[in-house]
């Protein structure tokens, strides 16, 4: 179990962004149709590269779904290289379009639904896990479930608080993203962990 634990680690590291990539193309797909000329032209060139990285982000994903921990592992390199050059075209399409602050919060939502969805999915996943598993191997498991779930609470507050602002700059939402994608990872280390001491 624990080999296979290893493997959702990076499955759902991957989905998580492949979420949050298909919520920012989604709310700027929406954006861009409202805009004209030059600026729409420029948004249209940025998309077409952001969905190119997102395909071949999930091309990679998909094609790892079933392999070894080991694969895994050299194909998260590449996987972290695609989304660097997308979270930089995520930065050209804002420099594209210029500052509008409801865009930015539209898109800082998704992504933060995105995530927060990823984190309730991941622990309804690990949850069910741990019914294979003894009754005193089931509480550590159990352990980690709470940790996550608070874990996420935490990030729901802070990304909510941000939300709810409607003033702060793209650059403190990206950062408060960035910061709880962070506590994802973690919390996932923490599962695959969980799973290596009761396998």
């Amino acid at each position: 179990m624990s080999d296979k634990s290893s493997i959702h680690v990076y499955f759902n590291w991957a989905k998580e962004r492949i979420d949050e990539m298909d919520a920012a193309l989604a709310s700027f797909e929406r954006q861009s149709s409202q805009l004209q000329g030059d600026a729409r032209a420029k948004a249209q060139a940025v998309l077409t590269k952001m969905r190119e990285k997102r395909d071949d982000f999930q091309q990679i994903m998909k094609k790892q779904a079933q392999a070894s921990e080991d694969s895994w592992i050299g194909a998260k390199t590449k996987l972290e290289a695609d989304w660097n050059i997308f979270e930089t075209e995520v930065q050209k399409y804002l420099d594209a379009v210029g500052t509008r602050m409801e865009q930015q919060n539209a898109t800082f939502r998704a992504r933060a639904d995105a995530q927060m969805k990823a984190w309730q999915e991941w622990t309804d996943k690990i949850h069910d896990a741990a019914k294979g598993y003894s009754a005193e191997q089931r509480v550590k498991v159990e352990d980690v479930v709470r940790q996550m779930r608070a874990d996420a609470e935490v990030a729901r507050a802070k990304l909510n608080k941000l939300s709810g602002a409607g003033t702060e700059s793209w650059s403190a939402l990206n950062s408060a993203l960035s910061e709880t994608r962070a506590a994802f990872d973690r919390a996932g280390q923490a599962a695959q962990e969980a799973f290596k001491r009761v396998g």
